[in-house]
Formats: structure tokens, C-alpha cells, sequence
């Protein structure tokens, strides 16, 4: 599908962020009385900051911030998360109306674009995204080398990072069209290479995408489908259900995106980590012995999807997919009804007991998701697979937004050092 370089040139000039003017001065006062002017910033959301840019330069140092809990490192038009108030809103729309009116890939178009799609405009995009859905047929024999009892995770990541040498055109970053094209192929061919990922540790066929389906149904079709059979026939609220949880995990800020900083390719910037979540065997333990272990410090047991390190109130993401939850329970089996039936008796337990209150510990997002994917059939090891799935295009959004500043600076965080001094070097013989 054709999009004239202007048409993309005037969305990208659009979705290239500026640092506000500041409009406010502050000092720091060292110890030593030295007075230093810094600027403070605010955004149309979120805390005022403070403008550090050069307080190494004016003062010889750094500041201390493990974890970056308070500290931002770019200037964006994507995403804004508040924490406390449980706030998550994408190019300025809450997740609450998106994920009530819109797709996966109408959001990644809003992603992408910093605006809703008309119809037309969704058209396209779709049809643009299916242009891309297959991968090279080389690029399945990697496939074959992995142990067949392989993590789908490890097999994804070893994957994704041999992508830059099947598409490997040199990329011109000032090149909106190119950085466009490179955006739309990693949305497109993650959803195969995920479902490949997971059926070749399940010593399953490939099965190709469909220009038929929808980016989700592609998915799932990817994933059950029997070559030798027809397709597989997959429950309209359940592709609603999954669609909804990759919505709802489309991006987060900077969050879980480890690039290689000033890197113009994507695919090698894309590192994702092998990581199998713990779900606990709920119905199989009374509450009171469910919560009591959660409460002691000193046992290392937590309740699987209680908390977050953002959302000190609900998590807004939570509220969206207990609903859906609720909406798939009703094509349950009755062991399935009861599951959901105790999560929601722990997370009432949970939320009336005064240690959970006290720390602010809700349900999130994947207290619920996790009950809907069980239902899906899709095994534990496949949980993170489809949150990177779900992922791609926030990274790929904070990517194309990084290449689009001014100036593109290689990360390079310091450390307080705190142990030996410089030492002598003494000869071996010396020793």
C-alpha cells in the first residue's frame, strides 16, 4: 500500500517532541555556598524537573537515582503513566475508552501516528501490516537447530536478534518513509515468529498468517491450527479477550525497553528476556494460608499479581481486564468458574486485610489476564512471548520517537563508587 513521503514527512514532524521552554529558575546551594542556577521544566502532565542537562559541568557532579525512580530521561508524546492515580493514557487518550472502542491495531496506528485512524486510514494500515506478516523462508531454519524442549522465550529472542541479517538494507534514520517501513515490519512479523517461537517447543508444523484474518485472529490461527485440518475455531470472546490484553500492554513509557542507545537497528535493540512468571496454585490452598506466607517479610512467597512498582492505587489496566475476565467466565467450564470465583474471593481478602491497604498493594493487570490466557490454552511459558508480542509496538514507538531528536545521545548512566582506590600494581614476584 502506497503513502507518499509527504504524507509521512508531515506525520513525523508531528511526533517529534520538543523540551519546553523553562519558565522557572531555581538554585542548589552547595555546601561550600557555591550558588547554581538550574532550570525547572514542566510538561502538559506529570511533576515539574529539574534540568540537570549541565549540573555535572557547573558543579562536577552527578546525581544518584537507582532504579531512575525519579528521573526522566527524554522528552515524549507517547505514553504518560500517574502512579498514584492510577492513570494510563496513550498520545493523550485514557486506556479505559481506548480499550472499550478500539483494536489492537487501531491503537498501534495511534501509536505509530499520534492520531485515531479514520476508516480509510485503518484500511491501510491493516493491509500494509499483512503485506509484512511473512518471514523470510531462510529464516525458519534457525528454527530447527533449538532443543525441542526449548523456552518459546529463548527460542524469540535468538530469533528476533538474527532479524538484521535477513533485513538487513542499510537504514537511513533521516529518512522518515525508511524508519516507517522498519516500524511496520516489527509489528507485522512478530505475531508468526511468536506463534513459530511456540510451536517448535511443542515439536509442532509452521503455519502461515492469513490476509483474511485480523492481526489477533492471525494469531491465534498461527498458534492451534491443524495443517492437516481446517483452521481452528476460536470463540469470538476469547480473540476479544486477547486483543484486549495486548491493548492493554501496547506500551508503558520507557519501561522493559533495554535498547542500545543511538543504534539506528531496531531488531538488534529489541533484547528481551527470558523470564517465566510463577503463577501459584490458588485453589489448592485455603486463603487465610494463602495470605499469611505473603505478609512475612521473611518468606520469600508473594502473591502472583498483587502490586506494581508504578501503580500505588489501581491499576487502571486491572479494571479493563476484570471486566473482560468476567465477560470470558461466562464460556467457562465450571473449574475454570471456580478459579475465577477464588481469584476474586483473594483479591476481596487481600484488599480488606490492613497489611495490602497499608502498602498499597492492588490487583494488576495480570492478576486477571493470566485466568483469560489458561483459557486460551496458551502455556505459562508463552506469557511473556505475548507480552513482548503485545510490546513491539511501544518499542518500536519510543525507537522511531529517540531517532527522531535532534541530536541522538548514547545513554551512558555513572555509578557511586565506593570501594578500593586507585592502586599500586605490584609484580607478580612481589606478590
Amino acid at each position: 500500500m502506497y503513502i507518499s513521503k509527504e504524507v509521512v514527512e508531515k506525520r513525523n514532524k508531528k511526533l517529534a517532541p520538543k523540551a519546553p521552554e523553562s519558565k522557572e529558575k531555581c538554585k542548589l546551594v552547595l555546601p561550600d555556598g557555591t550558588e547554581v542556577e538550574l532550570s525547572i521544566l514542566e510538561g502538559t502532565l506529570g511533576p515539574k524537573m529539574l534540568d540537570i542537562r549541565d549540573l555535572y559541568a557547573k558543579t562536577g557532579m552527578f546525581t544518584f537515582d537507582p532504579g531512575y525512580t525519579a528521573s526522566g530521561s527524554c522528552v515524549s508524546a507517547i505514553t504518560y503513566i500517574d502512579g498514584g492515580k492510577g492513570q494510563l493514557l496513550y498520545r493523550g487518550y485514557k486506556i479505559e475508552d481506548l480499550a472499550a472502542n478500539c483494536t489492537f491495531i487501531e491503537t498501534c496506528f495511534l501509536l505509530l501516528y499520534g492520531e485515531l485512524p479514520t476508516a480509510s486510514d485503518l484500511a491501510d494500515f491493516e493491509e500494509r501490516v499483512k503485506d509484512e506478516m511473512l518471514v523470510h523462508e531462510k529464516l525458519k531454519d534457525f528454527f530447527k537447530g533449538f532443543n525441542p524442549k526449548a523456552h518459546p522465550m529463548a527460542i524469540m529472542c535468538s530469533v528476533i536478534g538474527a532479524l538484521s541479517s535477513f533485513y538487513h538494507e542499510d537504514l537511513d534514520i533521516e529518512d522518515p518513509k525508511q524508519k516507517e517501513r522498519v516500524a511496520i515490519q516489527m509489528i507485522a512479523k512478530f505475531p508468526t515468529l511468536a506463534a513459530f517461537s511456540f510451536r517448535t517447543s511443542m515439536g509442532l508444523p509452521m503455519v502461515y498468517p492469513r490476509r483474511d484474518f485480523s492481526y489477533t485472529d492471525n494469531f491465534l490461527h498461527m498458534m492451534f491450527s491443524d495443517p492437516m485440518d481446517q483452521e481452528a475455531v476460536i470463540e469470538p470472546v476469547m480473540t476479544e479477550a486477547l486483543d484486549k490484553i495486548l491493548l492493554l500492554h501496547a506500551d508503558h513509557e520507557q519501561n522493559a525497553l533495554h535498547q542500545q542507545s543511538g543504534s539506528p537497528d531496531l531488531p538488534k535493540q529489541i533484547h528481551l528476556r527470558a523470564f517465566q512468571p510463577e503463577l501459584h496454585p490458588y485453589e489448592d490452598l485455603p486463603m487465610e494460608v494463602l495470605i499469611r506466607p505473603a505478609k512475612d517479610k521473611n518468606d520469600p512467597f508473594r502473591i502472583m499479581g498483587f502490586g506494581h512498582r508504578v501503580y500505588k492505587n489501581f491499576d487502571p489496566r486491572a479494571t479493563v481486564m476484570a471486566k473482560m475476565c468476567k465477560k470470558v467466565v461466562e464460556t467457562m467450564d465450571s473449574k475454570n468458574q471456580e478459579m475465577l470465583s477464588i481469584a476474586l474471593e483473594l483479591e476481596r481478602i487481600a484488599l480488606e486485610d490492613d497489611y495490602f491497604i497499608s502498602r498499597k498493594l492492588y490487583p494488576n493487570v495480570d492478576f486477571y489476564s493470566g485466568i483469560v490466557l489458561q483459557k486460551l490454552s496458551i502455556p505459562t511459558n508463552m506469557f511473556t512471548v505475548i507480552f513482548a508480542l503485545a510490546r513491539t509496538i511501544g518499542w518500536v514507538c519510543q525507537w522511531k520517537e529517540m531517532m527522531s531528536e535532534d541530536t541522538v545521545k548514547i545513554g551512558s548512566p555513572r555509578q557511586l563508587y565506593v570501594v578500593e582506590k586507585c592502586k599500586e600494581f605490584v609484580a607478580m614476584n612481589e606478590r
